[in-house]
């Protein structure tokens, strides 16, 4: 029965491991958004290792995944064993905080692929640590599935394969896209919220700074507050999170005006996602008014989107010689769009027909 017990922990902590790795490792980018954001201040205020998140980020992934393999080959058991058993403290400790805190939404586990809240990452890391102690503790059963050199060939060739992934999907698009924006999704369709979607329920909370001290009171409080507070601030707290729709952030301004309305009903749009225009690829904005005169001539209409201000626009726009016009939209919303700064994205009345990286400016079929 320990046995039975001990392999079907392998099974499940290897396979698990494999699969959460392999999604992450799809979209590298987008987990390093979400290490960004644990690192970002109103979490662990560590923003000294936000340029790193991206090479942190492909490390883990390939990590996770190799980890995986190693444990089902049984490759080196006991150091497979300790890896995976301080891996997951340390994730179980992310998602714990993460929950209790409440101050990242989603742990990003399983990418676009699978949101979980923060108590349900934080149950699924348990239960995974449930299993890799039972593999901590029966380390003698986990024996190799092949000989030493056909064990070593499988570990190795899980990394290089890896690696050329991380390399492949940095240097084009996700292999599969889970994202809200993929290719056939009407955007307009995915703003919408559907008739008797559960709504938002929020408190309204006051600040009052008392005898120096600032402290908050609810709706229901408001009537107990000391004589000589100074009031400071007001702020809304959800208690109960509504429906949500995949695409709720996705605006078109310019001059003070959000034109998405006008220009998602457009049969031929071609668009330019660049969400930091001071971060953006020298290489591929030196493509896009080459494409820009080409899109044209053939009926489509060509804009920008960028997060940026205008001071960063005029500068673009000098440098590489674009004669588009930019339409601001969160950052957030931008890196959603496409991972590559920049990325192309062709609409037709707001539908995502296609989407490409800039290094596969010559797939697109305009």
């Amino acid at each position: 029965m320990k046995n039975i017990i001990t392999q079907f922990s392998r099974i499940f902590v290897g396979v698990l491991f494999i699969i959460s790795g392999l999604i992450k490792l799809n979209d590298p980018v987008g987990f390093s958004y979400k290490l960004a954001e644990y690192f970002s201040e109103p979490v662990f205020n560590m923003p000294f290792l936000e340029p790193f998140a991206l090479g942190l980020a492909i490390f883990l992934v390939i990590l996770e995944v190799v980890l995986g393999v190693m444990l089902l080959v049984g490759y080196k058991a006991k150091q497979t064993i300790w890896a995976l058993l301080l891996l997951i403290v340390f994730f179980t400790f992310l998602t714990f905080y993460s929950a209790y805190f409440d101050v990242v939404k989603d742990c990003g586990c399983f990418g676009d692929a699978l949101h979980l809240t923060p108590w349900q990452s934080f149950t699924k890391d348990v239960v995974l640590l449930f299993f890799i102690l039972i593999l901590f503790f029966n380390q003698k059963l986990i024996k190799p599935l092949f000989s030493t050199p056909q064990t070593n060939f499988a570990v190795y060739v899980s990394v290089v394969l890896c690696a050329f992934m991380a390399v492949w999907v940095l240097n084009h698009n996700p292999i599969k896209d889970f994202r809200p924006y993929k290719v056939g999704t009407n955007i307009e369709k995915g703003m919408e919220i559907p008739e008797g979607a559960p709504k938002s329920v929020v408190e309204m909370i006051f600040i009052y700074k008392v005898n120096g001290v600032d402290k908050e009171f609810g709706e229901k409080d408001l009537a107990n507050i000391p004589a000589g507070a100074t009031f400071v601030d007001r702020k809304d707290k959800v208690i109960t999170e509504g429906y949500v729709p995949p695409i709720h952030d996705f605006t078109m301004t310019k001059d003070d005006s959000d034109y998405k309305a006008e220009l998602l009903k457009e049969p031929k749009l071609l668009l330019f996602v660049t969400y930091d225009l001071a971060l953006s690829e020298p290489a591929g904005m030196k493509k896009l008014e080459t494409l820009n005169k080409e899109a044209k001539a053939k009926g489509y209409k060509v804009v920008a989107m960028t997060a940026s201000g205008a001071d960063e626009i005029a500068k673009a726009k000098k440098e590489y010689g674009l004669n588009v016009d930019f339409y601001f939209c969160d950052a957030t919303a931008l890196k959603t769009i496409e991972r590559a700064n920049p990325s192309i994205v062709v609409l037709h009345n707001g539908t995502v027909i296609q989407k490409v990286h800039y290094n596969d400016i010559g797939d697109l079929k305009l």
